[in-house]
């Protein structure tokens, strides 16, 4: 079982940088593939990063690929998001999730999810 909170949200301009944090509890989260995801009301959760547990093969969504950079700390039990160069339309909840296994784009396959955290980037 692990559990994963986020923080890290805010609301930013345009061209700024945040960097969002997961938090996992639980001995095991260095053994676990981690995504980050977002949504917006009314779409589908999208696909923004994942690293496997090794933190050595990462996978970025296209509309991120360039601008944000997935990282993590299995000392800490922890995992990042930075997004530099924030544009209007990355304004979302960011989830955290965490599953056994290779790295997946596919929500449906993670097993732990968090709560979510806010970004909004003001033009």
């Amino acid at each position: 079982q692990v559990q994963l909170v986020e923080s890290g949200g805010g609301l930013v301009q345009v061209g700024a940088s945040l960097r969002l944090s997961c938090a996992a509890s639980g001995r095991t989260f260095s053994t676990y593939t981690m995504g980050w995801f977002r949504q917006v009301p009314g779409k589908e959760r999208e696909f923004v990063a994942a690293m496997d547990w090794a933190a050595i093969y990462t996978t970025y969504g296209d509309s991120v690929k360039g601008r944000f950079t997935i990282s993590r700390d299995n000392a800490k039990n922890t995992m990042y998001l930075q997004m530099n160069s924030l544009q209007p339309e990355d304004t979302a909840v960011y989830y955290c999730a965490a599953r056994r296994g290779v790295s997946s784009r596919l929500p449906r396959e993670y097993d732990y999810w968090g709560q979510g955290t806010q970004v909004t980037v003001s033009s």
